[in-house]
């Protein structure tokens, strides 16, 4: 889009941040491109794009900047009125709880496929909001395709004919677009604050929408009752006690080899592509199916990402629940994934709201603890009482020592261990650096987040 170009940082832009931003619904029958147009727009790849109908479930939010003005823009999954099956149903809620809330309609439709039956419905449910409607009759590719769009005309809205795929005529609906916002809701992109990102994670049909909509306190996310309805990443965000929580509802991931639709096959690769920008993960585990190998597959996942890990038992409140069997359960997560015994385990219930509230502190605390940083004067009264100990070192072939210990970052924290060894093979063994992130929890804390240890020995003719 040339020098105006569609911000590429939209992953903190969701509702709840800054609400003086004109928002701009785009809203179309399944398969017309909405989500194409949403990601060109805005600059990312959010919104999963592919060939079958009605990817798009939630409403998907983000930002655009045009001309040094900036507003927002929500995808909506494909409208089919009058539907009457579980998700369908919810995509037509979720989409005029969009055209609700929005400043402008954007009814994309296929150029091509014409005016259909369900796109004259739509036009009509734009009409009744009483808000503009501009109209983007897409996959216009080229010139000669324009002539296509042009029977649209006949719904008296201001037509454009574009391509979301190749960006064609998107410039010129753009700047006809912030003319009539009105020009007070325009405002300067501004600087965003960070917050705490919470990714929710797990098997699908678990209740992770469920337990973002019980920490939002709104109907936020689609829920029903079939396994794998979440697809796209959803953010949402929540302030309690001065602290923003931007909550990332992922998709239920499933091992690839069992995924059979193209869309949840590309999600299970951008729910664990979330990760990478969470602070927090809950992980959701099924109260009464119990723990699995895919849980604490996903598990690993977050644990390989560096994010804080806490481990939420959903569905607590149907079972039958005593200390032993509590005790039991617990037991089992910790032999699954020894890796993350750091990782607390919370039991709750998102349906009835059963130590719901708690995730609050726990991800609270999780993430001050992930960008703790310890000085170097606690670090040499650590290493005196610890490492330098020749028994509390590890043996090897050089009769490698610890020298010293450094913190080299955090977000997860990560300490560098300096060795005598100058041969990388006399490295201290790995159950050594075990013992070393032990010790660190228990002088530290550390709650809840996975360290790294890293080694680095001599430079061989250093003496």
């Amino acid at each position: 889009m040339g020098e105006d170009k569609a911000n590429e940082d939209t992953s903190s832009i969701e509702p709840g941040l800054g609400p003086e931003l004109p928002l701009v619904a785009i809203v179309g029958r399944p398969n017309v491109g909405k989500s194409t147009l949403f990601n060109k727009l805005t600059g990312s790849r959010r919104a999963i794009v592919g060939d079958e109908p009605g990817i798009t479930r939630d409403r998907l939010y983000g930002t655009t900047e045009w001309g040094g003005l900036s507003f927002r823009i929500v995808d909506t999954g494909g409208i089919v009125p009058g539907e009457n099956e579980v998700i369908p149903a919810n995509i037509l809620l979720q989409a005029q709880a969009a055209i609700g809330e929005a400043s402008l309609i954007l009814l994309v439709v296929d150029a091509r496929a014409g005016i259909t039956p369900l796109d004259e419905q739509l036009a009509e449910l734009a009409r009744r909001a009483a808000k503009p409607v501009f109209v983007a009759a897409n996959k216009v590719d080229s010139p000669r395709l324009e002539a296509d769009a042009m029977e649209f005309e006949r719904w008296g809205f201001d037509l454009f004919p574009v391509s979301a795929e190749h960006g064609n005529g998107v410039g010129e609906m753009l700047d006809a677009l912030l003319r009539v916002i009105p020009a007070r809701q325009a405002t300067e992109p501004r600087e965003q604050h960070r917050g705490i990102n919470v990714a929710i994670i797990g098997r699908p049909n678990t209740g992770k929408s469920s337990l973002v909509n019980t920490l939002t306190g709104q109907e936020r996310v689609i829920v029903s009752p079939v396994p794998g309805t979440t697809r796209d990443a959803i953010d949402t965000e929540v302030t309690q006690d001065g602290t923003t929580f931007r909550f990332i509802d992922t998709a239920g991931i499933r091992r690839k080899g069992k995924t059979e639709l193209a869309a949840e096959k590309i999600s299970v690769i951008m729910a664990r592509k979330h990760l990478e920008r969470a602070d927090v993960a809950i992980l959701l585990i099924d109260g009464v199916e119990g723990p699995t190998a895919l849980d604490a597959n996903i598990a690993g996942y977050a644990h390989e990402a560096g994010v804080s890990l806490i481990i939420a038992v959903n569905k607590w409140d149907a079972v039958a629940r005593t200390e032993e069997t509590t005790k039991q359960f617990e037991h089992r997560i910790r032999e699954m994934m020894k890796f993350a015994d750091y990782a607390p385990i919370l039991f709750i219930s998102a349906k009835t709201g059963h130590r719901v509230a708690k995730l609050f502190d726990v991800a609270r605390q999780a993430n001050d603890a992930r960008t703790k940083r310890i000085t170097t004067g606690e670090l040499n009264q650590f290493y005196e009482r610890t490492l330098a100990e020749p028994r509390a070192t590890t043996r090897s072939r050089g009769g490698t020592r610890v020298l010293y210990i450094t913190q080299a970052s955090t977000r997860p924290p990560t300490f560098v261990l300096f060795t005598t060894a100058r041969d990388p093979k006399n490295k201290l063994h790995f159950s050594y650096e075990r013992h070393v992130e032990n010790r660190l929890r228990q002088e530290f804390g550390f709650f809840a987040t996975p360290i790294i240890i890293k080694q680095r020995g001599r430079k061989k003719g250093t003496s």
